[in-house]
């Protein structure tokens, strides 16, 4: 990877976040690559990314590698995801550790790891009324206080039930440890080609976790008759009120996100250390 131009996109709401935006910004000149530097509190901000763009550094949590892999997905730019405090699930590189991944860079000895994303529509009746697209999950539930909701589950056209539970989640397998997770679902290596469906809190014992492959297209239909709202909410970010009757499609998108991947650790050791995998009783 050869870097000319360097884009720095830090968390506002994080103190330290500036402070570490400028040493990578002031490390970078010093090695004659032009940066441009952003510091926000929304995740909503539409900044712009030059086509010259070689990297985007994402300065926060995963919730900024969520934010940056909206903004880069159909530009193929990798993103250098640094974690502030205690290391992420996707931001699995420390903020003391970025220099020696740069010198990787710099060396030609950086891997990249190429993440699935989804593309999620709505469409009511019979005209898509809303788009977006996400690296972690697509959710479908009650917009206000938890109450059960009712939803049809079709996959590839074909009718597969209908779900009386808090919701459902659709998620790609770097989202496998999160929302999906946290539901009961299971955990898929991130660079996996698949997706998952995890009912939250299922009114049957029946209904259980599923894992399809990539190429699979997902039709959650609002059937009518709620007793709630239901919104969709996809990385947490973005979300969009649904009426009864309402298609929402989930299938793989078109564009993968490319992350720089740790050289001091891998994905089994963040797994193993963020779900304290002693293999002691106490465990």
């Amino acid at each position: 990877m050869e870097l000319k131009y360097v884009v720095i996109i830090a968390n506002g709401g994080k103190s330290q976040a500036p402070a570490i935006a400028k040493e990578i910004n002031d490390y970078l000149a010093l090695h004659g690559i032009v940066t441009q530097v952003y510091i926000t509190k929304d995740c909503e901000e539409n900044i712009p990314l030059s086509i010259r763009t070689d990297l985007v550094v994402s300065v926060g949590g995963d919730g900024t590698v969520l934010y940056c892999a909206r903004l880069v997905q159909n530009l193929g730019i990798p993103i250098l995801a640094v974690n502030l405090g205690t290391f992420g699930y996707i931001t699995e590189i420390g903020c003391h550790e970025w220099k020696s991944v740069f010198e990787d860079i710099f060396g030609d000895r950086e891997r990249l790891s190429r993440r699935l994303m989804l593309r999620v529509s709505v469409i009511r009746k019979g005209l898509k009324v809303y788009q977006a697209t996400g690296l972690n999950e697509a959710v479908v539930s009650s917009a206000g206080i938890s109450k059960v909701v009712k939803l049809d589950l079709s996959i590839n056209n074909t009718f597969a039930g209908t779900f009386r539970s808090d919701g459902l989640i659709i998620a790609t397998p770097t989202g496998s440890t999160g929302y999906s997770l946290a539901a009961g679902g299971p955990i898929i290596d991130s660079e996996m080609s698949a997706l998952i469906i995890t009912p939250i809190c299922p009114f049957t014992l029946s209904n259980r976790p599923l894992v399809l492959g990539s190429s699979e297209m997902i039709t959650i239909n609002v059937v009518e008759g709620q007793r709630t709202e239901l919104m969709l909410t996809v990385d947490g970010q973005q979300t969009f009120d649904l009426e009864e009757g309402d298609d929402v499609i989930v299938e793989k998108s078109r564009s993968r996100i490319l992350l720089v991947a740790s050289n001091v650790r891998n994905y089994t050791e963040i797994i193993r250390a963020k779900l304290n995998w002693t293999g002691e009783l106490h465990a």
